[in-house]
């Protein structure tokens, strides 16, 4: 009898290691994301690419606002999440740091000081400025010559009309419009600012496409999705006023250190995704109203990265 029963519970043991030898889940990793449009899509992209390679995936995307996320990760209540290499600026009190204002050295320093003061890893960021941004309808951009914030200096100089609808803290920190006037050298006064309590561009860039209220520019983000269906322009920055905000994989290094593949993996594709991309992609979720984890998986199929 205790034979069998030794026999019994061994075989209940080989089967047991059989079948998690088959499931070949290499380890639980958990990702987090911001709640809008973008942090959703790029969730589901690196959920989507670390299941496709062996790993179980808690999703717990549309985590919070940058404050929740930040801290989840750093309390070890996700694993990883996308972040912005410009917030460096902030989360390490560099504001007047010119640094922030360089794509490759804002990246080399956000991952130094976080590695440093955090055990936390930067993953390889995508070639896509989410910044904020100005933006007015093509429209008005080809009547006046309007490509950059210099030329827009030059027509609200000139006494062009200007009506811009922007979020509260657009317009009143001193690292968004505030700062565009000091460095371009334009003044817009309180009667050509109309100010929103929310932080949604979407909301911003119809009023601009539509004319409400005269309105005829917007605060808008670099890679806005609605930019195109609201036949909108970015006037570019070409003095550097705004850090640069490249979007990329913010990990744990306890995570990193056991899964170091993890870079090989999510690397590639973040490394993919360029303004264009981004924008084409956010505008199927925040015009089309698809759903981001579709949209991830429909890009990563159709660019080589799942099958």
């Amino acid at each position: 009898m205790k034979k069998l029963l030794l026999l019994s519970l061994t075989v209940i043991v080989a089967v047991s290691l059989m079948l998690a030898g088959c499931s070949g889940s290499k380890g639980t990793i958990v990702v987090g994301s911001k709640i809008d449009t973008e942090g959703s899509l790029l969730g589901q992209m690196m959920i989507l690419m670390l299941r496709d390679k062996g790993y179980e995936v808690v999703d717990k995307t549309q985590t919070g606002a940058t404050s929740i996320v930040k801290a989840a990760l750093e309390t070890g209540e996700i694993d990883m999440y996308p972040e912005y290499t410009g917030n460096g600026a902030f989360f390490f009190n560099e504001q007047d740091s010119a640094v922030w204002n360089n794509a490759q050295q804002g990246y080399e320093r956000v991952k130094q000081l976080d590695k440093e003061q955090n055990n936390i890893d930067w993953l390889a960021p995508a070639p896509a400025n989410n910044t904020w941004a100005i933006a007015v309808p093509k429209s008005l951009a080809d009547e006046n010559g309007l490509v950059s914030l210099d030329d827009f200096a030059g027509y609200v100089n000139g006494g062009g009309y200007v009506k811009l609808i922007g979020s509260e803290e657009f317009i009143t920190s001193p690292v968004a419009l505030p700062k565009f006037m000091q460095v371009y050298g334009f003044t817009l006064s309180g009667d050509q600012l109309i100010s929103v309590s929310g932080g949604d561009t979407a909301q911003t860039e119809k009023a601009a496409s539509e004319g409400t209220d005269g309105v005829n520019a917007a605060m808008a983000y670099g890679t806005d999705g609605s930019l195109a269906a609201f036949n909108l322009v970015i006037l570019s920055d070409p003095k550097g006023a705004q850090p640069v905000y490249e979007p990329a994989p913010r990990v744990r290094g306890e995570i990193m250190a056991a899964h170091p593949d993890i870079a090989d993996i999510l690397n590639p594709v973040f490394e993919s995704l360029t303004l264009t991309t981004l924008q084409t992609l956010n505008g199927k979720i925040a015009v089309d109203g698809l759903n981001p984890a579709d949209v991830a998986r429909d890009y990563l199929t159709s660019a080589g990265f799942l099958k």
